[in-house]
């Protein structure tokens, strides 16, 4: 298929546009999960979505009577929910001698099996609009409409909006928490709003590719953007340019080979980019590694060479 033909169709530019967003989106704010070495609290954050987004599915329909697919009402119960998950493992490690990735895997398990239930409580119960509801496990993005498009370009904005403006404060608490605590900032407070900002990265994607699939949108184009920058203003915009651009590569990919996902297709582009990020980048490539090894094992060798002459003069 021709880019043309591809972006002649409404359904293959809601695709595109709508993977796109949630590429960069997920990227930029991967980022400061990525740095505080956490990032399979991404998988727990989309895990524990699926119950947010079914409770508020059920909400919707059962107590004000609208449409349950509306997807503000779907992201703010799945952003509800995921913060709560966060800040649960959290509280798992503050007040236990239970490790961070233990607590995780618990919050995921706890909460993924709380969505599994509400899953098959709305799939038996005779209720207007559960159609396509199990899209939330695989991803279904040919179901991205304009609306859909517009929420998460409105409800992206406001995350990055909210990393702008507490920039400092986020690269400090990423960085050295110990050394923010002591310039005043509230880390509890701080801690929060950059895990909702995480959460909303790994939940604005769950009707278009998965929460299964979800974690690689938040993880690889950070992973790829360090092995190109050292600065985090830097690492923030490759990492959202790296999910925006293997996304689009990716819908397009999958809409060309026809019958192919979208949401595995973009994760094998994304791998691809980190695999390049980690052969070719400029500085921490494995070939600039084996280079600078190679250098430093010839450098170690003459000046062996050198002590041994000036040993041999000296006799």
């Amino acid at each position: 298929m021709s880019i043309i033909e591809f972006f002649s169709d409404h359904t293959f530019r809601m695709v595109f546009f709508g993977t796109t967003v949630i590429g960069f989106v997920a990227g930029a704010l991967g980022s400061f999960a990525y740095l505080r070495k956490q990032s399979m609290i991404s998988d727990v954050i989309s895990h524990s979505a699926l119950p947010g987004t079914l409770a508020a599915f059920l909400f919707s329909v059962v107590i004000i009577g609208t449409d349950g697919r509306n997807m503000l009402a779907l992201i703010t119960g799945a952003v509800i929910v995921g913060t709560f998950a966060v800040l649960f493992t959290q509280w798992i490690v503050r007040n236990s001698k239970v490790h961070l990735d233990s607590a995780m895997a618990v919050a995921l398990s706890l909460f993924f099996g709380l969505g599994m239930m509400l899953m098959r409580i709305v799939a038996d119960a005779p209720l207007p609009g559960k159609g396509g509801i199990q899209d939330y496990l695989f991803g279904n993005a040919s179901t991205i409409t304009r609306e859909d498009l517009y929420t998460s370009l409105a409800v992206g904005g406001l995350a990055l909006a909210m990393v702008a403006l507490f920039w400092k404060e986020f690269a400090a608490r990423a960085f050295d928490p110990t050394h923010a605590t002591m310039m005043g900032i509230n880390g509890k407070l701080i801690d929060t709003l950059m895990f909702a900002t995480i959460v909303i990265a790994s939940v604005i994607g769950l009707r278009a590719v998965g929460l299964v699939v979800m974690i690689a949108f938040v993880i690889t184009p950070p992973a790829a953007a360090r092995q190109w920058t050292t600065r985090l203003s830097s690492m923030v915009i490759v990492s959202a340019l790296i999910g925006a651009i293997g996304s689009g590569i990716g819908a397009y990919l999958a809409v060309s080979l026809g019958k192919v996902p979208t949401g595995p297709m973009i994760v094998i582009v994304l791998f691809v980019i980190f695999v390049i990020s980690l052969v070719f980048s400029p500085r921490r490539s494995l070939i600039m590694q084996a280079w600078a090894r190679r250098r430093a094992r010839e450098e170690l060798k003459q000046q062996l060479l050198e002590r041994t002459h000036v040993a041999e003069s000296q006799l």
